[in-house]
């Protein structure tokens, strides 16, 4: 069961960047941000009101899960749909994966666990490749300017997984917080629509509508499901390599299905991504031998 939980949030994760890939080669990328919310809290919601499990949120605790709203599941998206049209969704998968490096800094910061050792080493590894795909050696300003724009996704993402965390500690209700967060975050997503003058109107072309379910379905519900279980049957630090091979399942999708190439720098940038979460996230503990 572990087995068959963990390919399948590597699956799932892994091709969700290909399903954006196809929504914001069609409509405004805030457009698509707001209608995969919109059908995933639908949906969501329905779910837990059916079964009984949807719980009232305390009034102090709103102003956080609108925060978390519009950190995880609006603006983290924003950028992340706009660097997927500058560069390939292989390559935004990469950066996305250094989540787990801004996790561990966010967690120093905010909460004091002080990383470890090989996590401080993990993570300069990854910013050097980050470096690398930047271009220090000549990538085009397209390139740069999309790279920039998903670590600038990656670091909003990173400060809802604290806002959550903290809710969490708290005592609220896991799937009650991510619910309400993406209600916050579609009405935020389609508040910016709305004041920059666009519409809310998606797409009926089958591909659009068909990457729109399998993103709102797949990729915010039954993903985030799947994940959660796995951490409970195996525990959150094995479950976190779905982050470092997730990437891998993009890459290959990235190559088939949109040609992509990339140069000796981009190569050897997205393998120090790779490495450095390898490292981070590697139980090097249990590698020492016993007394």
């Amino acid at each position: 069961m572990a087995a068959f939980l963990f390919f399948a949030v590597v699956l799932i994760w892994g091709t969700t960047w290909y399903a954006i890939h196809m929504q914001v080669a069609v409509t405004d990328a805030n457009t698509a941000i707001f209608w995969r919310f919109l059908v995933a809290s639908a949906l969501l919601a329905g779910w837990l009101k059916l079964s009984g499990k949807w719980k009232a949120a305390p009034r102090q605790d709103i102003p956080l899960l609108a925060l978390l709203g519009a950190t995880m599941f609006s603006c983290n998206y924003m950028f992340m749909y706009r660097a997927e049209q500058s560069i390939s969704s292989g390559t935004v998968s990469v950066v996305f994966s250094l989540a787990v490096i801004f996790n561990m800094l966010n967690q120093w910061l905010f909460f004091r666990i002080r990383p470890a050792l090989h996590g401080v080493v993990g993570g300069v590894l990854a910013v050097a490749g980050v470096a690398l795909m930047m271009g220090v050696t000549g990538a085009s300003l397209t390139e740069i300017d999309g790279i920039a724009l998903a670590l600038g996704g990656t670091a909003c993402f990173s400060i809802g997984n604290m806002i959550s965390r903290h809710l969490l500690l708290k005592g609220l209700d896991l799937p009650t917080v991510v619910c309400r967060g993406m209600m916050w975050g579609c009405g935020f997503t389609g508040a910016w629509l709305l004041l920059t003058g666009h519409g809310l109107a998606g797409s009926w072309q089958p591909g659009w509508v068909a990457s729109l379910l399998y993103l709102a379905v797949p990729g915010s519900i039954i993903g985030f499901v799947a994940y959660l279980r796995l951490v409970h049957v195996i525990g959150a630090d094995r479950a976190a390599y779905t982050t470092i091979l997730s990437p891998v399942v993009a890459l290959v999708i990235s190559s088939i299905a949109e040609n992509s190439v990339w140069s000796a720098s981009m190569g050897a940038g997205i393998a120090l991504v790779l490495v450095g979460n390898l490292v981070s996230f590697f139980p090097w503990h249990k590698l020492k031998p016993r007394a």
